[in-house]
């Protein structure tokens, strides 16, 4: 039971790098089955545009959608559009590209995670450069084989006049070129990832163990607000149905004003002098009688390392 208690704490604590962990394996779970049931090489002079459209096509549907299920995403355009935003716009303009920066490399993992297990399975890349000119080609064709191109377009099908020991050079070279572009993507991309890590860490201005306590406050503050959203709606829903079948006026019932909404959704600027850990303690703590209180740019600092604070515990690009 303690061990189990152990893993599920450990489960908790990196449940950003685990989600991003999973993401990345049923991308590559799907591109393999699409390989299998789908893929089916044309075996002519339309090898490399078909090739190139089930590598890319599916890989830029998985971009979009990683926008479109980031909670951060609809946050920024929210945080961007409110009207409070206009009196330090070229702030908010410097903090909104960082953001979605970050929302962008987030949105990579799946179509990189596609692009690269496709390489190194080499099915697509031999149906694509079959054919397809190139100095490998080239030297092949240059032999004696009358109709070469023609014949290797045929090759990934198995159907090519081409002798049989050919064939096989030209499948073996052409996937071995696809293999080492597929890693190549792989290990540059893990570079970047430590190198960008690293850097973001290093300009934190707060210490590891703050940032730590940051965090977990973040995470429960998500818990209790999405708590306490479901808890209001549901006796407001309850209230307006009462009301509705009794014909009778619903009592007051008090929530908060569009202004506060606002003012809570706004992007996250991180203060060296105000120790606020998001929108909402800054909101519970300033006077909110003062309507200029949540938009002055005064002392403001924006660290890249903080932005987990845009995020949210449900959203797997919380903590990127």
């Amino acid at each position: 039971m303690e061990k189990f208690k152990t893993l599920l704490n450990f489960a908790l604590r990196q449940h950003a790098t685990l989600g991003y962990s999973f993401l990345a394996l049923a991308t590559a779970g799907g591109e393999q089955l699409f390989s299998v049931v789908v893929f089916s090489c044309p075996c002519n002079s339309q090898n490399f545009i078909y090739s190139l459209v089930f590598l890319l096509i599916p890989a830029l549907v998985l971009f979009l959608l990683g926008y479109f299920i980031s909670n951060r995403t609809w946050k920024l355009c929210t945080g961007c559009c409110i009207n409070q935003a206009k009196l330090c716009s070229k702030r908010i303009i410097f903090r909104a590209i960082k953001i979605f920066l970050q929302i962008t490399m987030g949105a990579l993992v799946a179509p990189v995670t596609w692009i690269s297990v496709a390489l190194l399975n080499g099915m697509i890349y031999e149906c694509g450069m079959s054919g397809h000119y190139s100095d490998f080609v080239d030297k092949i064709c240059n032999v004696s084989f009358k109709d070469c191109y023609q014949g290797l377009y045929q090759v990934p099908c198995g159907d090519s006049s081409l002798p049989q020991t050919t064939q096989a050079t030209i499948l073996r070279t052409l996937r071995a070129h696809s293999q080492v572009i597929g890693w190549s993507i792989i290990a540059a991309i893990l570079i970047f990832a430590l190198a960008s890590t690293c850097l973001v860490r290093c300009c934190s201005p707060v210490s590891f163990l703050q940032l730590q306590f940051w965090k977990t406050y973040k995470e429960k503050e998500n818990e209790v607000l999405l708590k306490k959203s479901a808890e209001y709606a549901k006796i407001m829903a309850e209230r307006n149905v009462k009301s509705f079948f009794e014909s009778e006026a619903p009592k007051e019932f008090k929530t908060p004003s569009r202004a506060a909404w606002e003012k809570i959704s706004m992007l996250y600027t991180f203060s060296e002098t105000d120790n606020y850990y998001s929108t909402i303690h800054k909101y519970a703590e300033m006077n909110i009688e003062d309507p200029h209180a949540s938009s002055s740019c005064v002392n403001v600092d924006i660290p890249a390392v903080l932005d987990f604070v845009d995020g949210s515990k449900n959203s797997v690009d919380s903590h990127f």
